[in-house]
């Protein structure tokens, strides 16, 4: 029975509870609490854990507010309160209880609320224990695993990094890795810095974020008192754990970081095949020191980092080498050739050493013609530019030395059959006679050239061809067909190699499609056109080189003294098909009018003759001349000096009609000595041109 201001209240019949010995077993004390007494009754166990003895307790709660810090007191009663409100069977908590030698323990207790029938809370039962140790150990379970998370995350970004520096194929590659948002700067460091080792001293290519760079250290020696300097002489790295170790260590160093609030450092040194190429510096400014697990993730991420440098450091040594080469094999200058706008362009392949066997050349011709070369040796290496550019070197040879498209490309598949290289190249030679517009086209394996019109549509040109250089003098086919076509003024031929048409995924008709599409849309300029050209290759990348030859023909701008010259040697059959095609365009081009196959039948005669009655080149000259009447010349040289005779051929007879055409067809004709030959000559009287 207990007296509660004038009124009696009984205790339960079995209050207090007996608690199980399981409990004191492991360590827990029990108590009841009758709410309506408010007596608090603790077994031996219970009071173990408060520190309090028997005596000092008289059974009410608020004795033990001593024990109990007032914050965590007042946490208690209002989970306790909050539990008994809202019909809650049990709670929960850990609290902190003072030792009487003034020491905290954590605790932890459990209460089970007991209600009668109408759920009005009467009593609660329960459990109190030391909890220390548990969350002693649970706080070192809690930061074991924030170590092993960051460690897995520093992890996973040096994984990610040195992906992305699997990339990297230059310097500037490794450096962007380097201070790119998702790179090193989610480890943590507040700044980055890192240079390159060069002749004795280390210059800093890379440091982040912008202000950080300290004054004088952009080039220092390798034996000077700095932190990156001290790796690169030892090879190892440092790890500076406090502002005040690194004050001590680099006194030069340390009053310019001062106002980045450094609190620690990793140096670590850039080491390839045992040789230092230069260091990296990480700078913290939220930590003090590095545990072992961190310091090998560091140690692993600056070999990445080494090897990543190395490998760009020698593939730009490698482009400079084959950027070199390739340069020394093409044309140093293209030369200016009248009556034609030229525009020429190289573009390296992606992969490889940015080297190739494709080549471009324009090659002045005698009598206002020039020759035009697009060609491309099997494989990406410094054989195939080595090959090129004796290729190149031959085919210009052949051709200025005056032999016929056919020939030429003969003689360049024999040339290089017999370098005994089992490289074979496919090569398209144009020769244009700019006065006239006549452009003869020879093909070897290559692709065909397009042809831009004044009005600015574009179509492929058609051109037969035969087996790529160096294949047709293995297999003895060298015989190499010639197609004519006529440039007209404001007219653009396109020659180009595969590699500005070749497209991943695409066949070569699209390929086709597209670049005709592309010059179409293009500027009239040809220099402008062949930069649209190799920007549009650029963006599409590929693993091929490119070469790009653009030749336009200019308006005529001569009213007299216009000229063209042919040689047709004997025996050459295309030779002489060739000056026919040439005749034809070149007449009909200088408005010859009613008067063209005249002049075309009479050419063909004298020709005819020469070849016929001579053992010599015929040498075909057109001319215009102005005076009182525009007039047109047509002139035949060889080297016999026996004058031709005219004279009356039978009915059943061939010979003897040639010069009776000529004298017939031609306004006046005759015969002059040249050297040891002479020139048989025809003129026509034509109406002006409009």
């Amino acid at each position: 029975m207990v007296d509660r201001g004038g009124s009696t209240l009984s205790l339960p019949e079995d209050w207090p509870a007996h608690p199980d010995p399981i409990l004191a077993l492991n360590r827990m004390g029990s108590f009841d609490w009758d709410l309506d007494t408010g007596l608090f009754h603790m077994d031996a166990r219970a009071h173990e854990i408060f520190d309090i003895r028997p005596e000092d307790y008289d059974g009410r709660p608020d004795s033990l507010r001593s024990r109990v810090p007032p914050s965590e007191g007042r946490r208690v009663d209002a989970l306790v309160a909050r539990a008994i409100k809202d019909g809650s069977e049990n709670y929960g908590t850990y609290f902190r209880v003072r030792c009487r030698d003034g020491t905290l323990r954590w605790t932890h207790t459990q209460g089970y609320i007991r209600r009668d029938e109408t759920g009005r809370p009467r009593r609660i039962i329960g459990i109190v224990r030391d909890a220390t140790q548990e969350l002693r150990d649970g706080l070192a379970r809690t930061e074991q695993l924030a170590q092993d998370e960051a460690l897995r995350r520093q992890t996973s970004i040096v994984e990610s990094t040195t992906a992305a520096l699997a990339h990297a194929r230059t310097v500037q590659d490794v450096i962007d890795v380097l201070k790119d948002s998702h790179g090193l700067t989610h480890l943590g460091a507040a700044s980055l810095v890192m240079g390159l080792v060069e002749a004795g001293r280390i210059r800093i290519v890379a440091e982040g974020p912008e202000g950080s760079s300290v004054p004088g250290t952009r080039v220092t020696r390798v034996d000077e008192a700095y932190p990156m300097s001290e790796v690169v002489r030892t090879l190892r790295p440092r790890f500076i754990e406090s502002p005040e170790e690194f004050a001590e260590r680099y006194p030069v160093l340390w009053p310019h970081l001062t106002d980045l609030r450094i609190t620690s450092a990793a140096y670590l040194p850039l080491v390839a095949q045992a040789r230092p190429i230069g260091a990296m510096g990480l700078l913290y400014d939220d930590r003090r020191g590095f545990t072992p697990d961190e310091r090998n993730v560091l140690v692993a991420l600056g070999s990445s980092i080494a090897q990543s440098l190395q490998r760009a450091m020698l593939y730009e040594q490698e482009k400079d080498l084959a950027q070199g080469l390739q340069q020394a094999m093409l044309p140093r200058s293209i030369p200016s050739v009248p009556g034609a706008d030229v525009a020429v362009r190289y573009r390296s392949a992606a992969l490889g050493r940015d080297i190739g066997g494709d080549w471009y050349d324009l090659i002045p011709l005698p009598g206002d013609r020039a020759g035009a070369v697009i060609g491309d040796v099997q494989g990406h290496d410094t054989h195939a530019a080595a090959v090129m550019g004796q290729l190149r070197i031959v085919l210009r040879a052949y051709a200025a030395e005056g032999h016929p498209p056919a020939t030429v490309m003969a003689r360049a598949s024999v040339f290089l059959k017999e370098l005994d290289t089992e490289r074979f190249a496919t090569c398209l030679y144009a020769e244009a006679d700019l006065a006239t517009g006549v452009v003869q086209l020879v093909r070897a394996g290559h692709i065909d050239p397009l042809l831009r019109l004044s009005e600015g549509t574009c179509r492929r040109l058609p051109v037969e061809g035969g087996l790529p250089l160096g294949l047709s003098a293995e297999f003895d086919r060298l015989e190499y067909p010639v197609t004519t076509v006529e440039l007209d003024p404001g007219q653009t031929l396109v020659l180009c190699t595969d590699g500005l048409i070749e497209e991943p995924g695409a066949d070569l008709d699209e390929g086709v499609h597209t670049l005709q599409e592309l010059v179409c849309a293009g500027p009239d300029d040809v220099c402008d056109l062949a930069d649209r050209l190799i920007d549009a290759a650029e963006e599409r990348g590929g693993d091929d080189d490119v070469a790009l030859l653009l030749l336009r023909r200019r308006g005529l701008t001569q009213r007299s003294g216009d000229r063209l010259r042919q040689d047709v040697p004997p025996g050459d059959r295309e030779a002489l098909t060739a000056a026919r095609h040439m005749i034809r365009a070149t007449v009909r081009a200088w408005g010859a009018g009613e008067r063209s196959d005249e002049i075309e039948l009479v050419a063909d005669e004298l020709i005819t003759n020469v070849l016929v009655h001579t053992e010599g080149t015929a040498v075909v000259t057109l001319r215009v001349l102005t005076g009182h009447a525009r007039r047109f010349r047509v002139e035949v040289e060889d080297a016999s000096s026996a004058l031709p005779r005219r004279r009356d051929a039978g009915e059943s007879e061939v010979s003897g009609r040639g010069l009776l055409l000529v004298d017939r067809l031609a306004d006046v004709w005759g015969v002059e000595a040249r050297g040891g030959g002479k020139v048989v000559w025809g003129e026509f009287t034509v109406q002006e041109r409009g």
